[in-house]
């Protein structure tokens, strides 16, 4: 449940980003495409380092089992 709840959570941060720069930050085609996939691109960015780090701590590594020859 948390994943999901925070998943839509970084879709609506990067809708909303998107719609504020392209509001806000009007001067071509070339440069709205250039925004867009800056904010496409740090938002799939967070959500992978957060997902990950999320995901990691499911199933910890607390004490690694080392063989007796080591």
């Amino acid at each position: 449940m948390g994943f999901l709840v925070t998943t839509l959570i970084f879709v609506a941060i990067g809708v909303i980003a998107s719609l504020c720069t392209r509001i806000c930050c009007n001067r071509g085609p070339s440069t709205n495409l250039l925004h867009l996939t800056l904010i496409i691109t740090a938002t799939v960015c967070c959500w992978m380092m957060w997902a990950i780090v999320y995901l990691a701590q499911l199933k910890p590594l607390i004490v690694p089992v080392l063989s007796e020859g080591e």
